[in-house]
């Protein structure tokens, strides 16, 4: 699903990643790092995909909210269970949205 954000300027925080082959709690991680990042101030929306490559999207308010989110405890936590278990790579992308458009019927 596309994310509803609100008019820009925003925030993206794009996160790309190749997986390691363990699984061991992964999928129960990431649903719940989405429902903790839907609870933070400023987050506005979030976009994910997957196949050899995963692309996480995450929409921002503020550089300030991003950074409280990269310090919340269970995020930290995630993190480096990440960088043990899960990620052969990652890399953190953080961007500001100036304009954007689209189309839906």
């Amino acid at each position: 699903m596309i994310a509803k954000t609100t008019k820009p300027p925003y925030y993206a925080v794009i996160f790309t990643s190749e997986r390691t082959k363990n699984n061991n709690g992964y999928s129960k991680t990431a649903i719940r790092m989405e429902e903790l990042a839907k609870k933070e101030a400023g987050f506005l929306g979030m976009e994910a995909a997957r196949s050899e490559l995963g692309i996480t999207v995450s929409y921002w308010n503020s550089l300030e909210a991003i950074q409280h989110w990269k310090e919340n405890v269970a995020h930290s936590e995630a993190r480096e269970k990440g960088r043990s278990d899960w990620y052969k790579a990652f890399k953190v992308r953080i961007c500001k949205v100036e304009k954007e458009y689209g189309f839906e019927k």
